[in-house]
């Protein structure tokens, strides 16, 4: 029997993960380990707390001496690491928590691993990242698994660090692994930081919807749902000791996200589809702002036959849905 430890469980995509796996496979026993930071809500695992193959662990994965204890009591087989710091804007303001979480702590779930592990058991750590590892494109061109890394800001150094690790100890430790690197994901359950909650509260609010730049800079947009899904096929059929890019081939410049948003998010409030693009603001932009992101996730699709299923006017429909209808957390 699996026994699965989802590190970030209680967060933006650790929680679609843990409800994913929760639900789809009862013979699992599913461990989420949060440290419940101000981007965690239980409240989110509301319909799988009950279930008899989940538990709930807080703590921290900095903390070795606590993880040594867990994985002594609960012998975990397998390990999905989503826990991380992952707002650029605080990485620039804080950069220390960010090498001690998404570095240090990996490299603690590691070591844990590889003392508890023994070879020929059936194990894996599943190690969640970003493509923002790559670095920034021009115009041109798409990351696949083959790009340099290139970090830019603290956030995608820290990520690109805690890559390198978990492919350090497959090679030097023969520790079964395989890495995930995903583009920007969107969806319910996201901690109104980032563009897109943001855009909808300031929306709702009648308040100011600030924009770094010109608004010009390109991302790839994954809904958080397909991602989930995409992870279950890498955990299951991945090939040990590889990287799988997760992307969702939907790229869009800020600018037209924010009115895209500005429309369906009107129209669901009773106003005029378009009045609130007055709110619209342009702000000094954030430093070392990378231009653009997408990402080639053919490999996924082709050795493990996945593809997202939300087009992103169906998932932007549903994420203003969820939004409207949750309270926010004031900025």
């Amino acid at each position: 029997m699996k026994r699965i430890l989802i590190t970030g469980g209680a967060g933006f995509i650790g929680s679609h993960v843990v409800s994913l796996f929760v639900k789809k496979y009862p013979s699992y026993q599913i461990f989420n380990f949060d440290k419940l930071t101000y981007a965690a809500n239980l409240d989110h695992l509301k319909e799988v707390e009950s279930s008899e193959n989940y538990t709930f662990l807080q703590g921290d994965i900095t903390n070795g001496n606590q993880l040594e204890e867990l994985f002594e009591e609960h012998r975990f087989t397998h390990v999905i690491h989503l826990a991380a710091e992952s707002h650029v804007d605080r990485s620039i303001s804080g950069p220390v928590e960010f090498v001690q979480t998404n570095v240090l702590g990996t490299v603690q779930l590691l070591e844990c691993c590889r003392l508890f592990w023994r070879e020929g058991e059936e194990h894996l750590f599943h190690h969640v990242s970003t493509d923002e590892v790559y670095g920034s494109l021009g115009a041109e061109g798409v990351f696949t698994e083959k790009s340099p890394y290139a970090p830019r800001s603290p956030y995608s150094a820290s990520k690109a660090a805690s890559d390198h690790f978990v492919k350090a100890y497959f090679n030097t430790y023969k520790l079964p692994i395989v890495v995930s690197n995903c583009s920007n994901n969107y969806g319910p359950h996201q901690y109104p930081e980032k563009l897109i909650p943001v855009v909808i509260q300031k929306i709702l609010e009648e308040k100011q919807i600030p924009i770094y730049g010109k608004g010009e800079n390109v991302r790839d947009w994954l809904y958080v749902k397909d991602h989930a899904e995409a992870i279950d096929r890498v955990f299951h059929e991945g090939r040990r000791g590889e990287t799988y890019n997760i992307g969702g081939e939907n790229e869009w410049q800020n600018l037209q996200l924010v009115e895209l948003l500005i429309q369906i998010t009107d129209k669901k409030l009773g106003r005029t589809p378009g009045s609130s693009r007055r709110l619209i603001s342009f702000v000094e932009d954030r430093p070392g702002h990378d231009i653009r992101y997408a990402i080639d996730p053919t490999k996924t699709k082709e050795e493990l036959g996945w593809t997202p299923s939300t087009s992103f006017h169906q998932g932007l429909e549903s994420t203003v849905e969820w939004y409207l209808d949750h309270v926010f957390v004031s900025l």
